[in-house]
């Protein structure tokens, strides 16, 4: 029962995140920045209201009836609301360009070509509700890149006092050369990744002098580290390379979502015999011949949707996610009194201890809180927020982008971690690893 409970929940999860991926940028790139603003605030309200039904509603007898109905909407809203509240939003804020002849669901499956304008002119209504929804995440980059550096610095710490953990545990030199080899392997890949950036044609004499003084003051720190015995190869090689992916974010994220034309060329010889090539297009006409016509655009509609999406905004949410869940865990972890609380230990809003109520309640409001990031990111990498001096700054009214804040989040993760190594001891902090046993 509990192998089909937690099939049941990764496959929910799994769903959800494979909707919201495909959805929200659907709906910036076919209805334009006011739809997909409607619709990731849509997304948010739903599930703020949910996971607070959630929370709320007891599990005792006289609630019966309301826990039934909150199960039936966390099964509709994987074939309802996530696909309804996208069609609503289309309606809403998508041109017709062909007289209002098409529906929504039409324009979708007729995906290209079919992105409207911007509207200026919102009605009341959308500036009550867009425009707020719009400066939370138009000013909220800040919080999140600096909330990306403090959760990165914490992954990174528990790193290394888990690899100092499996050495002392038996004094093993095989898990000493193992963890060895895999900080090797990480710096190694860091700096591939480093001379990657140093071919990029868009780096300037400002950018190149970043560039080198983050590099340095990164090699110093990771080299004090392991000379003083506060920090071990494991969590160097951690901070470094989150160093580096932060240098290449900030030359690779953001871009336009349409490269330059390319003109492709036929190859000379087909990649397979003729006769194999033959006979898969002979079976290929067959079966679209049998295929239904609506299956045929469900799979063009599909494929569409899915070009919309970009690998580095994939991969910057994706590592925000595991940062951020990760410290869910580590930091009630770490403040729980006698270091008795396990890794694997989920938070709960009603624990005793402050942390761990705050880190519960994040994991609750977990599917506002990607909604947020994913909507933030997309912003980013259509350029509505970073780079172009559209997201004012804070109090002087400088227009400062993504990027300026990827680079004070190296700044402040780099002056964080020096602390960490001027205040902690020669042994290094053991305050997750002390109650692990050691025989």
């Amino acid at each position: 029962m509990t192998f089909l409970r937690a099939s049941a929940r990764i496959l929910a999860g799994t769903t959800f995140l494979a909707l919201v991926i495909l959805f929200i940028p659907l709906a910036f790139d076919v209805g334009g920045r006011d739809c997909g603003l409607t619709y990731s605030l849509s997304l948010a309200i739903f599930y703020f209201l949910l996971s607070t039904a959630r929370l709320g509603i007891p599990s005792s007898k006289r609630w019966r009836g309301a826990r039934i109905l909150l199960g039936c909407v966390e099964v509709l809203q994987y074939i309802v609301v996530i696909p309804g509240l996208l069609i609503y939003a289309l309606n809403k804020f998508s041109d017709d360009d062909d007289g209002g002849e098409r529906s929504a669901v039409e324009r979708l499956m007729g995906i290209e070509g079919t992105r409207s304008a911007d509207r200026g002119d919102r009605t009341a209504l959308d500036r009550f509700t867009i425009g707020p929804w719009d400066t939370f995440l138009t000013f909220s980059t800040p919080m999140f890149q600096l909330s990306e550096g403090f959760c990165s610095l914490l992954v990174i710490q528990a790193g290394g006092q888990i690899s100092r953990w499996l050495v002392n545990r038996k004094k093993s030199d095989a898990w000493m050369i193992t963890l060895l080899v895999m900080s090797g392997s990480i710096i190694s890949s860091a700096v591939y990744f480093l001379w990657r950036i140093t071919t990029f044609p868009e780096i300037g004499n400002l950018d190149a002098t970043l560039i080198g003084v983050s590099v340095t003051c990164s090699i110093f720190l990771c080299a004090y580290g392991i000379r003083s015995g506060r920090g071990n190869p494991i969590e160097s090689s951690l901070l470094f390379s989150y160093i580096v992916l932060c240098i290449y974010q900030i030359f690779t994220d953001y871009k336009p979502s349409t490269p330059p034309p390319t003109t492709i060329e036929k190859a000379e010889f087909p990649p397979f015999p003729p006769m194999i090539m033959t006979s898969y297009e002979s079976l290929v006409s067959s079966l679209s011949a049998f295929l239904p016509s609506f299956l045929q655009q469900i799979g063009t509609f599909v494929i569409s949707a899915y070009s919309t999406i970009t690998p580095s905004v994939i991969i910057s949410l994706a590592y925000r996610l595991f940062v951020f869940y990760a410290s869910t865990r580590i930091i009630p972890a770490v403040r729980q009194s006698g270091g008795g609380r396990e890794l694997h230990q989920e938070p709960s809003v009603r624990d005793r201890e402050v942390m761990s109520r705050i880190a519960g309640f994040f994991g609750w409001y977990s599917p506002c809180i990607l909604v947020a990031v994913y909507t933030h990111l997309l912003l980013q990498h259509f350029e509505v927020v970073g780079g172009n001096g559209l997201a004012a700054g804070w109090i002087t009214g400088v227009p400062v982008g993504g990027h300026v804040w990827r680079w004070i989040n190296i700044g402040a993760t780099m002056l964080l971690y020096s602390f960490e190594l001027l205040m902690g001891d020669e042994e290094g902090s053991e305050s997750l690893t002390s109650h692990w046993k050691t025989d």
